[in-house]
């Protein structure tokens, strides 16, 4: 069975993290169990890599926090979307952390649905092109 990788970034301090990154955490969670019910029966397999990144590291660049790839890609790529910021709260201080721009909406938690739509794209992508060679 082929797989879809899936790694999400984000913040962790003394076991805590932030609510936009928690929120982001559920979604894909969810992303990912509608992603497995779509995809197995193509012979697709969704793996999900969950990642934490430390308060030096989320310092130097805070939009690496609740940061999405998807089969090697960034999530945003398969999407057409954009990236931004705006201010955190708790664990991320006063920091600027990653939002997501579709369309001229910006999501600070990275919905299911876009997460799925993201999937979908890549998994059929990659397909293809495993199936030219």
């Amino acid at each position: 069975m082929k797989t879809l990788p899936i790694v999400w970034q984000r913040l962790v301090s003394s076991g805590e993290t932030c609510p936009r990154c928690a929120g982001t955490g559920d979604e894909v969670e969810r992303a990912c169990w509608q992603l497995r019910q779509q995809l197995i029966p193509l012979g697709i397999e969704p793996v999900l890599e969950i990642r934490e990144i430390d308060l030096a590291a989320f310092n130097a660049n805070p939009s690496e926090s609740n940061r999405i790839w998807i089969a090697g890609r960034p999530m945003e790529e398969w999407v057409n979307a954009s990236i931004g910021s705006s201010p955190c709260c708790s664990v991320c201080g006063d920091a600027e952390c990653r939002t997501v721009d579709v369309g001229g909406t910006t999501y600070e938690v990275v919905p299911e649905e876009l997460l799925v739509k993201a999937g979908l794209i890549a998994a059929l992508t990659i397909n293809a092109q495993q199936d030219d060679r």
